[in-house]
């Protein structure tokens, strides 16, 4: 799947790289998973020109916040061929009410 769509850049457009570094409990604006692992990325700021994105990540070795390279998702191909997908139904809300 084709992660960075022109529809994904604008989710991001008032949320460049640093914009929430301040916040607390920083606003969600895209979800992506591994339909067939453990992995889920919420990201909360990015930059296109990089393809590059600030995200809480959950389901690998450990929880943690990180910057994370889109193109590295798009790449990766699971089992059957399946990638890392965006969930297109997901609603922005702040970070601690996805955690719930």
């Amino acid at each position: 799947m084709k992660l960075t769509t022109e529809e994904f850049k604008a989710l991001f457009k008032n949320y460049p790289l640093y914009s929430q570094e301040h916040e607390k409990d920083p606003l969600v604006i895209a979800k992506l998973f591994d339909p067939c692992g453990s992995a889920t990325w919420f990201l909360t700021e990015y930059d296109p020109a990089e393809k590059i994105a600030f995200s809480y990540v959950q389901g690998l070795i450990e929880d943690e916040f990180g910057y994370t390279s889109l193109t590295e998702l798009e790449s990766i191909k699971g089992p059957l061929g399946i990638g890392i997908e965006q969930d297109l139904y997901f609603v922005q809300k702040p970070l601690n009410e996805c955690l719930e």
